[in-house]
C-alpha cells in the first residue's frame, strides 16, 4: 500500500498532462506532493526524508518551469533526484566508509558487510544511469515521449532493479529472514 501511495503524485502528473498540458501536469505535481507529505503525517504519523527531498525538488523545479513557461526545469528535476541519490550513497561510502543502503535496511536485513556496499554501488550506478537516460529522452525526444519514460519506463526499470537486487541479496540472507521472506510472500498470494 505504501509503495503505491508514492506514485499517486506521477500518476496525478500523468492524468494532468494527457487532459491538459505540462505546464498543468506540473503545477498538479506540486500540489499532489504537498497532499502526499500531508497525508503520510496524517496516515502513518511520519514522512520519510525522501519524500521531503522530492517535495523540495519539485516545488523548485516545478515553479521555476512554470515562472519561465519552460519544460527544462521539470525534465532535469528527474535527473537532479537520481543525481542527488547516487550522491549521498557514494559520498555515503566514500566519504563516511558507511553504506547508506545498509542504514536504510540494516534493521530489517542482515547482511555481510560487502553485500551492502556492493548494493549500494549498484543503486548509486542505477541512478548515475538513469539520470544519463533521462537527460538524453528529456532532450532529444519530444515531450509526450519524456512523459512516458518519466512516468513508465523509469519505473519499471526501478521495479526491474529491485527484483534483480532482491535475487542477489536473497543467497545471503540468514535461514530464519528466507523463511519469513517466503511466507510473507505466501501471505500477498492468498
Amino acid at each position: 500500500m505504501k509503495q503505491l501511495f508514492d506514485f499517486l503524485p506521477l500518476l496525478a502528473f500523468f492524468i494532468a498532462y494527457k487532459m491538459h498540458d505540462i505546464y498543468t501536469a506540473t503545477g498538479v505535481l506540486i500540489v499532489a506532493t504537498v497532499i502526499q507529505i500531508a497525508a503520510a503525517k496524517w496516515i502513518w504519523n511520519q514522512v520519510e526524508k525522501i519524500h521531503w527531498i522530492t517535495l523540495v525538488m519539485v516545488t523548485v523545479f516545478g515553479s521555476m518551469t512554470l515562472f519561465f513557461h519552460d519544460d527544462a526545469f521539470i525534465k532535469w528535476k528527474v535527473t537532479a533526484i537520481y543525481g542527488a541519490m547516487a550522491a549521498a550513497l557514494l559520498i555515503g561510502q566514500w566519504v563516511f566508509n558507511k553504506p547508506l543502503i545498509k542504514a536504510m535496511l540494516g534493521g530489517e536485513l542482515q547482511l555481510p558487510h560487502n553485500v551492502f556496499v556492493k548494493l549500494g554501488y549498484a543503486w548509486a550506478g542505477f541512478f548515475l544511469f538513469c539520470a544519463g537516460l533521462n537527460v538524453y529522452v528529456a532532450f532529444n525526444l519530444p515531450l509526450e515521449t519524456w512523459v512516458n519514460f518519466k512516468v513508465f519506463g523509469l519505473t519499471v526499470m526501478t521495479l526491474l532493479f529491485a527484483v534483480a537486487q532482491g535475487f542477489y541479496i536473497w543467497r545471503y540472507l540468514p535461514k530464519e529472514q528466507k523463511q519469513q521472506s517466503q511466507e510473507q510472500l505466501e501471505q500477498t498470494k492468498d
